[in-house]
């Protein structure tokens, strides 16, 4: 069984009032960090669920049989698809059971029970919950509702292209982001059709590039769990270890290429769109802008539209996000100060870099731990700045007066 043009157009009509039509926006602010003629970005994250998954949840939900939906569904995910068939079925009067990792972000965890779904933790990923969701399906006679490898599934995301290439103007390339496969399977199909020249580019984290066809642009190797040597990634939302019976065969005819982005770039995205267009994206939600990032080459010249697939990120994650961010921009940093230990000398660095216009924002005084003379101590002070000039700025005034400053962490706000 395929997907064709025509059951993108059905699906259409079948979420028009239920689901968002989110709205395609410039990427204005983002001019001088992407190579592209033109950036649009399709804003998914604004669906009542947090992302484009509300969309193939319902066109699935309505092709259930009356007695299947008295049964109820089930559902492995991660949290977007989970929260699109916990909404739809609310609506609709289904019950719904949803597996998730046990690793799953809380806020996904804790958004999918309160939009009425059974919530059931289990697994490392979701090869591991979907044989439990199978499980529950045999011994409760429920309907599984696949996230991904689905004919209704695919169709409704596909809808996702037909307003992106109605809303966003002339464009000549689409850059989705990839798990099972899912979306840019259904876009593709829809986009094909309305624009057969159209460049289509996916994009996968460094971990799970089951489709991938080049390389991340860094060689730094994944972070892997030492519990289990699981393959850790922001982009959980994309974390799908092999694509669908379905989705692949599409990708393979329908995409032009798919890159592979490495979890330095997919924190840059999340805290860019953060920073510059006030926007929330999770990090698969952000791993089209960060290919953008990463290979600027591939879509120079181009009028692309992006889709930020989802927003469904831990508040503390977030701020984590945002904080490395900064220091990798140079614009906080932790300094390790020498000092002798005599009264008033802490008050006199704070001074100096008062003066230079530094901000504090946390200092750690040592004279126990540190492999110094007694009558010495060494000071960690985290500062925040405007530049990494305005760093070396501070290290040198801090030398010139007698309080040799090194730089903590990395060598990057130095511009070394």
């Amino acid at each position: 069984m395929t997907v064709t043009a025509a059951d993108i157009q059905a699906a259409a009509r079948q979420i028009e009032g239920h689901v968002e039509r989110t709205p395609t926006v410039p990427a204005t602010g983002l001019d001088d960090l992407v190579s592209a003629a033109r950036l649009v970005l399709k804003l998914e994250n604004l669906q009542v669920s947090g992302s484009f998954k509300a969309r193939g949840a319902l066109v699935r939900l309505l092709a259930l049989a009356p007695d299947e939906a008295g049964r109820g569904v089930v559902a492995m995910s991660a949290g977007n698809h989970a929260q699109g068939v916990a909404w739809h079925a609310r609506r609709l009067g289904i019950p719904a059971t949803i597996v998730m990792p046990a690793a799953t972000p809380f806020t996904k965890v804790e958004r999918t029970e309160t939009l009425g779904a059974r919530v059931v933790l289990h697994g490392e990923g979701l090869a591991e919950s979907e044989a439990h969701a199978r499980d529950l399906e045999r011994a409760e006679g429920l309907t599984f509702v696949h996230p991904y490898d689905d004919p209704h599934i695919i169709a409704g995301q596909g809808t996702v292209a037909l307003e992106l290439l109605a809303d966003g103007g002339e464009l000549d390339t689409l850059v989705v982001p990839v798990g099972g496969g899912g979306l840019i399977a259904g876009m593709a199909v829809a986009a094909r059709t309305l624009v057969p020249a159209i460049r289509i580019v996916g994009v996968q984290a460094e971990g799970y590039a089951t489709m991938a066809r080049r390389p991340a642009a860094s060689p730094r190797q994944p972070a892997r769990s030492p519990q289990n040597m699981a393959l850790q990634t922001l982009a959980e939302g994309i974390a799908v270890k092999r694509p669908g019976l379905l989705t692949r065969p599409l990708v393979d005819a329908l995409v032009d290429d798919v890159l592979c982005v490495d979890e330095a770039a997919i924190e840059r995205a999340v805290a860019v769109l953060m920073e510059r267009r006030k926007i929330v994206a999770e990090g698969a939600g952000a791993a089209a802008l960060a290919a953008m990032l990463a290979h600027p080459d591939a879509f120079a010249g181009r009028r692309v539209g992006i889709v930020v697939s989802g927003g469904n990120i831990d508040s503390r994650l977030l701020a984590s996000v945002l904080m490395r961010g900064l220091v990798r921009a140079g614009r906080l940093a932790r300094l390790r100060i020498e000092i002798s230990d005599a009264p008033g000398t802490l008050a006199k660095v704070a001074t100096l870099i008062g003066a230079q216009g530094g901000n504090i924002l946390e200092v750690s005084h040592q004279r126990l731990f540190q492999d110094v003379p007694v009558k010495h101590a060494e000071l960690d002070v985290v500062v925040e700045a405007v530049d990494p000039a305005h760093i070396r700025a501070m290290v040198e005034a801090l030398g010139a007066a007698g309080y040799p400053a090194r730089l903590l962490g990395t060598s990057a706000a130095l511009g070394e």
